[in-house]
């Protein structure tokens, strides 16, 4: 029998104890260093340690990996099914979710009561979308809703469209930031309105939208604000809200996750229509059916309005542009770089963005990759797209004559990180990320003719008692 290594067993404790704080990096980093010094049983459960704090990270791909390894050497470890199966389903793999959770099942010969509420959620989870397959019709995305239907309350005292969207002027939209803040809802009549305008809007424009920033005009480009409404109103408070001589672009991620995923994507669709040169948006791999089921905006929208409401949202999402360039120097786009070499600007203009992201190709690529440390392409940390290296960043960047890719997607300690010798940036606008991992949030300030990133970090602001994914199925909840 091989025993136990003293020094393993520390640092397991010590990961478990930046685990309990929500320091899953640091945990990741003493859970490695136990690794590498344990063997037998004890390596087996640090693996199993440093899965979960993958899945907390959001590194499904890499919680994987873990978890086959571990199986590798033993075939009835039950929570390598259970870790395994858990990133699967946070995937939306919904078939290899529920192969991994049955070998659980049958090694704990169906007595464990958490493993049989997971069954019994990817059950339901398939049911649905089985269901919505054999109801699904063409024209169901485009099939309008008449507003003229929908009747307004007389009591109802936010923000209005009487006549024509030429009403929503910078005034409207700070009226319903102000109705948003006192935790009330816009009426779905004018939900509904603004949703069908801004999807006019966006689906007029490019995949990849290039735009030139004026020489002196200081353009804001955010990261990810998952739904964090009362910290996206604290960035209109430190930078001023949208105008003409103070243009934002949001790189995807609007929803999910935060709570009031609806104000943040109604107040920036306001903006949008209010003004469409002073918001620009670009789509992040959040925005799809498949996160929404699983990480809220779902249950949100159908919660604060109704099912055809959530449909025409992610018509919607379906028109976000992919990218941007600014200024023909730099690139913005949610995820990162692509799987193949060669690819250029005017290719991914022919792309058809208008669907689902796909599980692979281009488009896929630009929603869901994220730079490494080393050069080359590797597996990607959450199981879909890939991981790329400064060598693949300064290959693109100077075949399409940029130089510098800002993207998002992953939360980062200080709400920023630059690599590959400065010419790649990750920028995250989501501060202390689900309540819980005390990250500052950032945004960069780029001026035109200069066009050099300007950082702008800040920290979270208190929001009213409503907890993260409190509108989600507790597919996240996995211990």
């Amino acid at each position: 029998m091989i025993s136990n290594s003293p020094e393993a067993e520390k640092l397991k404790e010590l990961g478990n104890e930046q685990f309990k704080l929500s320091n899953f990096p640091k945990a990741i980093e003493l859970y490695t260093a136990a690794v590498e010094k344990a063997a037998g049983n004890q390596r087996l459960v640090c693996l199993s340690n440093r899965a979960f704090a993958h899945i907390k990270m959001e590194n499904y791909g890499l919680a994987i990996i873990d978890a086959d390894e571990i199986l590798k050497e033993d075939s009835g470890f039950i929570k390598a099914y259970y870790r395994k199966g858990s990133a699967y389903l946070l995937l939306g793999k919904f078939d290899d979710a529920r192969k991994e959770f049955k070998r659980a099942d049958t090694l704990t010969q169906g007595k464990d009561a958490d493993i049989q509420a997971k069954l019994k959620q990817i059950k339901q989870a398939i049911y649905e979308r089985e269901f919505a397959k054999s109801i699904e019709r063409p024209d169901e995305a485009s099939e309008p809703i008449d507003i003229q239907d929908i009747h307004v309350e007389q009591g109802y005292d936010g923000p209005r469209i009487d006549n024509d969207i030429s009403e929503v002027t910078p005034e409207w939209c700070e009226n319903l930031m102000n109705h948003f803040k006192d935790q009330k809802k816009l009426h779905k009549k004018y939900a509904v309105i603004l949703l069908q305008k801004v999807g006019e809007i966006l689906k007029s424009q490019q995949n990849v939208v290039e735009y030139d920033v004026p020489k002196d005009l200081e353009f804001t480009v955010c990261g990810d604000t998952h739904g964090q409404f009362f910290d996206l109103i604290n960035i209109f408070k430190i930078n001023g809200n949208p105008s003409v001589k103070r243009p934002y672009l949001f790189n995807g991620d609007f929803v999910d996750r935060g709570s009031w995923s609806v104000e943040v994507m109604m107040t920036l669709f306001a903006w949008k229509v209010c003004n469409p040169d002073i918001m620009h948006l670009t789509r992040g791999n959040h925005e799809s059916r498949n996160m929404n089921k699983l990480y809220g905006f779902e249950g949100e929208v159908k919660h604060k309005y109704d099912d055809k409401v959530y449909e025409l949202f992610q018509t919607v999402f379906n028109c976000l542009p992919l990218a941007y360039t600014l200024s023909k120097q730099v690139m913005v786009v949610h995820g990162g770089l692509f799987s193949n070499d060669g690819v250029t600007i005017s290719e991914l203009q022919k792309l058809n963005r208008f669907r689902e992201i796909p599980e692979g190709g281009p488009m896929a690529d630009m929603l869901w990759s994220d730079p490494i440390k080393q050069n080359g392409r590797h597996p990607s940390k959450r199981g879909i797209s890939i991981s790329f290296g400064p060598d693949i960043a300064h290959k693109f960047l100077n075949e399409n004559g940029l130089s510098l890719l800002v993207r998002s997607h992953e939360m980062k300690d200080q709400g920023y990180e630059v690599e590959a010798d400065g010419r790649v940036i990750t920028i995250f606008s989501a501060p202390n990320y689900c309540d819980q991992m005390k990250n500052k949030g950032a945004f960069i300030i780029f001026k035109g003719g200069e066009m050099k990133p300007k950082f702008i970090q800040f920290d979270a602001v208190e929001h009213p008692k409503l907890p993260p994914m409190a509108y989600a199925r507790n597919y996240g909840m996995f211990m």
